[in-house]
């Protein structure tokens, strides 16, 4: 299975993220860190960047891109950050619809790749596979009849 480099892997707006956690700490109103001090406060800035950049695919796994527009590509993820991780931003859905597309395109990636290893598979072996069943070596594992009957 291939491995596919995630966006935390290579790089974070981290300057960014640092000015909108200091930001964020210094909020007096309005914010849920003030309901209760709590002994180890973490920012929420740095969570959503953290949690967002480790669930979206970086440039570099894609050949198509050369190397300048990978740097383009990261730089246009970094300005998605930048505007998810502000807390004026937190209810935006414009900036959370564009956060959850770029999650989209990472799992639509991968579920294509699945495809296509499935339908290698199926060339190798000779059987056809859907992976609507509980898997694709679902026949190995159930010992049943292929393909099984009724379908």
């Amino acid at each position: 299975m291939e491995y596919r480099k995630k966006l935390i892997e290579a790089a974070l707006p981290l300057d960014a993220i640092s000015r909108a956690s200091v930001r964020e700490k210094s909020i007096r109103h309005g914010h849920p860190s003030t309901l209760h001090l709590w002994w180890a406060r973490r920012p929420l800035a740095a969570a959503r960047a953290v949690l967002w950049a480790s669930l979206v695919d970086d440039p570099s796994t894609n050949p198509r891109l050369t190397e300048e527009e990978q740097k383009l590509e990261r730089k246009r993820l970094f300005g998605i950050i930048e505007r998810l991780i502000m807390w004026k931003n937190s209810n935006s859905q414009s900036i959370l619809n564009v956060a959850k597309e770029e999650i989209d395109k990472s799992h639509i990636r991968e579920r294509e790749r699945e495809r296509e290893r499935e339908r290698e598979r199926e060339s190798k072996s000779g059987c056809w596979i859907r992976s609507a069943e509980a898997g694709p070596y679902h026949w190995r594992r159930s010992g049943s009849a292929w393909p099984p009957m009724g379908v």
